[in-house]
């Protein structure tokens, strides 16, 4: 407990920090440059102002790209996190510069102040996460495992060594009577109900931190309603994904959006185009059948990416890690997600939404089907061109953990979520893993 309290008064330190020296920054180029181009200048109390609206703008994008929490990511991703916030933050305060001098201003003087602040960052940032590291070791975990999934759980906790070191693994129908007090968490990983909740109880009455894989069921119940029966709790599960009104909002902001997009992206969308047609001469754009809202079948729009005749044999599978079938120049669109872009028509039709499910093939939806009745859970909403499975999974996401991500979005929606997943998609274009193939 006082170790959970220190790491989160570390965490809020080098926030501040990291938050005045941009605020200093962006401060001083205000002061010096911009506040004589407004019409009336500000004197003391209109330059708080200023500043504690960035300030506070600053740490809205840190906390949607995470940037906020310190040693949840690793370093790369840590690092994006910082720079896409800092990016927003600036892009939005020149924004405001504009309106508050009927002009656009140069951008020089804070473009000066943008790079000055991600050396700043990256010199900061590898300090913070050293220091980190020296006074929070990794959690001593037990690990219980079920179902054939130790392999599973070794391989993904060995990418965090940095967070977990496994003190013991013991299969969930061997679990004992393990002293749990020698851990500092305890890690259920697929095991059954009975067992986990057993273990859940003995930990939470305990103080014990557990890191707990969530079943379907789990994941449905998160979303419920909670409401009483006279002196009864219960829990109230709809069934129904979106109201009437949810949907009607997220259908105007899909419209909106695409239009602003096709006027803005029209450029890059026409050289993408050159590009694929000059490379073999074939056709830039191909489509495909997949599923939407409730399996209903539409036909997708995408720059193609691949060779032309990547189907001849007609059997329908994922691109593979390495696959020869990805031309050059679709290798390239694929890792800038431009060849996505055809889609905003399918977003304009209403076959998608921007943020949902990815729409996956019927011959795919029902290969998986065979083994998961419930992969069509996540089509209780619409597909999308991002999502929750998108932004937190992998290309090469298992059906099952993508159904899990994929659940947990449609039980838990709401227009703000929409807003987070699509502002936190500019930062997955430079993922590596998003795109990585199957194997």
């Amino acid at each position: 407990m006082i170790l959970e309290t220190k790491r989160r008064l570390y965490t809020l330190l080098v926030t501040t920090i990291n938050v005045m020296v941009q605020v200093l920054l962006v401060g001083y180029v205000w002061w010096r440059y911009y506040n004589s181009m407004i019409r009336i200048a500000f004197w003391v109390k209109g330059h708080i102002y200023i500043m504690s609206l960035y300030a506070v703008v600053l740490l809205l994008f840190m906390h949607i790209y995470g940037a906020t929490r310190v040693g949840y990511f690793k370093r790369w991703d840590a690092m994006l996190s910082h720079l896409f916030a800092t990016i927003c933050a600036n892009v939005f305060f020149y924004a405001e510069l504009a309106l508050l001098a009927y002009k656009f201003p140069t951008v020089k003087p804070l473009a000066a102040a943008t790079v000055l602040a991600f050396i700043f960052e990256l010199i900061w940032l590898k300090l913070v996460l050293h220091w980190y590291r020296l006074l929070f070791p990794p959690h001593k975990v037990l690990l219980v495992y079920g179902r054939e999934k130790e392999q599973e759980a070794r391989e993904k906790l060995a990418e965090r060594r940095d967070k977990f070191q496994i003190i013991q693994v013991v299969p969930a129908e061997e679990l004992g009577s393990q002293d749990l007090d020698a851990y500092d968490a305890v890690m259920l990983w697929d095991i059954p109900n009975a067992v986990r909740n057993r273990i859940l109880k003995k930990c939470y009455g305990k103080r014990i931190r557990i890191y707990m894989m969530p079943s379907l069921s789990d994941l449905i119940l998160s979303g419920a309603e909670m409401m009483h029966f006279f002196d009864t709790p219960l829990f109230l599960i709809r069934g129904e994904a979106l109201s009437i009104d949810q949907r009607f909002v997220k259908r105007v902001m899909d419209i909106v959006l695409a239009v602003i997009l096709l006027l803005v992206l029209w450029p890059f969308m026409l050289l993408t185009a050159l590009a694929i047609y000059l490379y073999d001469r074939g056709p830039v754009l191909y489509k495909q059948t997949r599923c939407s809202l409730y399996g209903k079948e539409f036909s997708i729009y995408k720059f193609r990416s691949m060779i032309t005749d990547a189907e001849k044999d007609g059997v329908a599978r994922l691109a593979g890690k390495s696959d020869d079938r990805i031309t050059p120049v679709g290798k390239w669109i694929r890792k800038t997600r431009l060849d996505e872009l055809p889609q905003l028509l399918n977003v304009l039709r209403g076959d998608m939404s921007f943020v949902g499910p990815r729409p996956e093939r019927p011959e795919l939806v029902r290969e998986y089907e065979k083994d998961l009745p419930e992969f069509d859970y996540r089509m209780h909403v619409k597909a999308g061109l991002t999502g929750y499975a998108q932004i937190y999974g992998k290309y090469n996401t298992v059906p099952y953990d993508k159904l899990k991500l994929d659940l947990y979005y449609v039980e838990h929606y709401s227009l703000w979520q929409d807003i987070q997943l699509l502002i936190l998609t500019t930062k997955i274009v430079f993922s590596p893993d998003s795109t990585e193939g199957v194997k």
